[in-house]
């Protein structure tokens, strides 16, 4: 039975700051650098191969580079940096932020007032992650009445909706989702979307906005 006075190894609670100032080890700078450059590369449309004709190395080591299997010197580091049209220190993102974890405990997180929010509109945050690390923002939604009319909401990135408790309708652009326990829905956040009529109360769903750069179809390897 998890112990209600201790939060899981390496996790933080909501709010509270990292305390581990030890350097980074060779193995994690090998690991952020490696995620960096391919994900950069993949933005770029680049597969391992055309990266490494254009750094002037092997597949192979590209390979080992993207794959943490080796650490690169610092000239190669510049080189792929010049590539990919980033500067050097970007190659090295992530390698504070992701050592951190947020814990939140059940009715632990902030609630936030939106557009339109009334008595029974609950928007309970599950946390948010600083700075570069910051991709998604996960929300626990509660609804309990339903003589509201509910705002359309229009944002940046990508949502995806599941259904927790009740039933409800909604909407998303000009179509209608009847949306009962354990359905889901991911949409485009830049379209006007929902709430449309509470079906059963209470209506409880986790709504997850992620804000990645769409990722784009990498050459054909020769």
């Amino acid at each position: 039975m998890r112990s209600p006075h201790h939060s899981p190894a390496g996790a933080l609670d909501a709010g509270e700051q990292p305390q581990d100032d030890s350097p980074p080890s060779s193995a994690q700078l090998e690991a952020v650098i490696g995620w960096n450059v391919r994900s950069r590369s993949r933005e770029l449309g680049l597969s391992s191969s055309a990266l490494a004709r254009r750094v002037g190395l092997s597949r192979a080591m590209i390979s080992k580079i993207e794959n943490a299997q080796v650490s690169p010197s610092l000239g190669t580091i510049s080189k792929l940096a010049a590539v990919l049209d980033v500067p050097v220190t970007s190659l090295f993102e992530g390698l504070d932020e992701e050592r951190d974890a947020l814990f939140t405990r059940s009715g632990g997180g902030p609630e936030l007032g939106r557009p339109g929010t009334r008595t029974g509109h609950r928007y309970q945050l599950l946390g948010s992650m600083r700075g570069p690390a910051k991709r998604m923002e996960p929300m626990l939604v509660t609804l309990t009445s339903e003589h509201e009319v509910f705002p359309l909401y229009q944002h940046p990135g990508t949502e995806f909706l599941y259904m927790l408790e009740g039933e409800m309708d909604y909407g998303y652009g000009g179509a209608s989702y009847e949306m009962h326990p354990g359905d889901s829905l991911q949409f485009d956040g830049n379209v006007p979307h929902g709430p449309l009529r509470l079906r059963g109360l209470p209506v409880r769903f986790l709504s997850v906005t992620t804000y990645g750069r769409p990722m784009v179809t990498p050459e054909r390897e020769d």
